[in-house]
């Protein structure tokens, strides 16, 4: 069956997965959630030859530290999947009641996209994700994981699709791709496919962007900002700003770029500085920080570069105007934050950063879906329509309107015979 015919076959049978009882599809999600952990063993071992052969190949260790998927990442995707079994049924929940006249009511129900095609990193762990997402918010999905994690995923995706059609959700549901080729065929069901998520570098997205009309959502670059306001506490920004840059550094919510007050720059920078150096963290900063600590030369290609490693650039601004305009201009309207004991900054800065997480005193690391209380996510959209941020089950999610008449024809109310009372139930 070629890419067309599936996602054809899967358009048809999308209503049905929407139609689905929220009982059947927590039914499945348990199954995944069991079937996971007793084939531990084989995903291990699927993930070890993907591993090898990333190391053979020099992969980045970046891109390594993303594939491995062991106990512990195992056992995590487990709670996010029982995690996701606690949350409400995104799927029909009344969102307006509008009487239009006493015996014509309007009604806005919630329901999933439909066919969803989700084109992803060598991350493993997001085929979980993303898949249980999907069950939950009752979508159809197209997977296609990267190549580096070929093994992994097609032992995963198959654990997935048995345990959850053995539970009850439609055969149809789920499809994974291989083959990198397949993706333009993918790119061509304009027809069949609602929506496209890809998760992976700038010039990828962009290519998917380019070469499709099916609509997506996603973002290209994680270049997250810190501001150090000239009001904060020395001790809890250093805290807050290892914690953004090193506690996992190959992710798109680690931050890229730490912009100082020049009123607090000779105090901070030579504390952090220190942190840095423990932590190895290669520091490249412009003439006024070299002034303050021993780093490397920031130069403008710096301020738009996603390092995805233990490197950060740091730059004084004068005010906090100047830090917004540097975050706005260089950003990639992901997440950033202020550190400041002022509330006022604080306000303008939230107000004023254009981006889909915008934090006050703590990490940029805490964009994420799981960490949101979503369960997981199917990656961040930096874009404004529709979803915004982790995507959640509420961004898998749309909406359409029903109406119930008795027999009502528009004619009375063009005609004067009657007229709406447009009144809110809810």
């Amino acid at each position: 069956m070629t890419i067309q015919e599936m996602a054809k076959t899967m358009k048809l049978a999308s209503p049905f997965m929407a139609a689905t009882d929220v009982s059947v599809r927590n039914r499945a999600l348990q199954a995944v959630a069991d079937k996971i952990l007793e084939k531990k063993d084989a995903i291990i071992e699927a993930n070890e030859k993907d591993l090898a052969k990333a190391k053979e190949d020099g992969i980045p260790d970046s891109v390594q530290k993303r594939l491995r998927f062991g106990d512990k990442k195992i056992n995590d995707v487990v709670a996010g999947i029982k995690d996701l079994i606690g949350l409400e049924d995104p799927v029909g929940k009344v969102q307006l009641q509008r009487e239009l006249d006493v015996d014509l009511l309007l009604t806005r129900v919630s329901c999933p996209i439909g066919v969803i095609g989700v084109i992803f990193e060598s991350r493993p762990d997001a085929m979980v994700q993303i898949s249980t997402l999907c069950i939950k918010s009752g979508n159809c999905a197209i997977l296609k994981g990267g190549s580096e994690a070929l093994n992994t995923n097609r032992v995963v995706f198959n654990i997935i699709k048995e345990a959850a059609v053995r539970a009850g959700i439609p055969e149809g549901a789920l499809f994974q791709v291989e083959a990198r080729e397949e993706i333009n065929e993918l790119l061509s069901c304009h027809e069949y496919v609602d929506l496209l998520i890809p998760r992976g570098s700038n010039s990828f997205v962009q290519y998917i962007m380019n070469n499709t009309k099916i609509p997506v959502m996603g973002h290209a670059d994680g270049i997250c900002h810190i501001y150090a306001d000239k009001s904060l506490d020395i001790d809890q920004a250093i805290k807050v700003i290892v914690d953004s840059k090193t506690q996992y550094t190959s992710v798109c919510n680690a931050t890229e770029t730490l912009l100082v007050h020049k009123d607090i720059a000779n105090e901070l920078l030579p504390e952090l500085n220190k942190v840095f150096k423990e932590k190895m963290v290669e520091v490249r900063g412009t003439k006024e920080v070299k002034d303050i600590i021993d780093c490397n030369d920031a130069t403008e290609e710096d301020f738009a570069t996603e390092y995805l490693d233990l490197i950060i650039s740091i730059k004084n601004v004068n005010d906090i105007d100047e830090a917004i305009d540097h975050i706005n201009k260089y950003g990639s309207h992901h997440t950033d934050c202020i550190v400041t004991k002022d509330a006022a900054a604080a306000e303008k800065f939230m107000n004023l950063v254009d981006s889909a997480g915008v934090y006050w005193n703590c990490s940029t690391r805490f964009a994420d879906g799981y960490r949101y209380g979503f369960g997981a996510e199917v990656g961040i959209s930096t874009g404004k329509i529709h979803a915004r941020g982790p995507v959640g089950l509420e961004g898998l999610c749309t909406y359409k309107y029903k109406l119930v008449g008795h027999g009502n024809i528009v004619a009375d109310y063009a005609e004067g015979r009657k007229q709406f009372n447009f009144k809110d139930i809810k």
